[in-house]
């Protein structure tokens, strides 16, 4: 089978559903960004401190390809064969930061991305979701889109916060508190 179609060399692309859209197209960008988001949280699984998240870390990727599929399709016939989001999905984020959390010393200052090379990778993450975010929210202002995305999104990008922070801990690099400069 041949990867390359040629069918996207005059700037255009093709929906689920054959609709043919601009590749700049906000909704291209949209999903385009949550597989970005995807590849990057698959860097951050290559990591040691990662390994014992990595079914978790596989769950998040299966729901971005999910939620691609959702924002890569506009026939309502379609739609109707596409998979579902489990209603619980934000609770067990939620859940997962609340325990994640709970070991790590209390937050009292903004801290610089980095110290180790997997909290950066968590935080490349964190910045990404919060950029899929903010697109998905410009093209929900113009197009149908399930607010369950924008908040799948928002706490998303908390998860990645969260592990930066765990990965720091676990890891046993410091935190890097930001202190403006002079």
């Amino acid at each position: 089978m041949r990867i390359y179609t040629r069918t996207g060399d005059e700037g255009m692309t093709s929906l689920f559903g054959g609709n043919r859209l601009s590749k700049d197209d906000l909704r291209i960008e949209a999903y385009g960004t949550l597989d970005e988001l995807n590849a990057l949280i698959g860097a951050l699984g290559d990591h040691d401190l990662v390994s014992s998240q990595l079914p978790f870390l596989r769950m998040i990727q299966s729901d971005l390809f999910t939620w691609g599929s959702h924002l890569a399709t506009t026939d309502s016939e379609m739609q109707k064969r596409l998979p579902c989001m489990p209603d619980s999905r934000i609770k067990e984020l939620e859940t997962w930061m609340d325990e994640q959390s709970d070991p790590l010393p209390k937050l009292t200052q903004f801290v610089i991305p980095g110290g180790h090379p997997a909290v950066s990778a968590a935080h490349l993450c964190r910045v990404v979701c919060r950029r899929a975010e903010r697109r998905v929210v410009s093209l929900a202002q113009t197009e149908s889109v399930d607010p369950q995305l924008i908040v799948f999104l928002n706490r998303l990008s908390d998860v990645f916060f969260v592990w930066g922070r765990s990965l720091n801990h676990a890891s046993g690099v410091p935190e890097i508190p930001w202190t403006p400069s002079p």
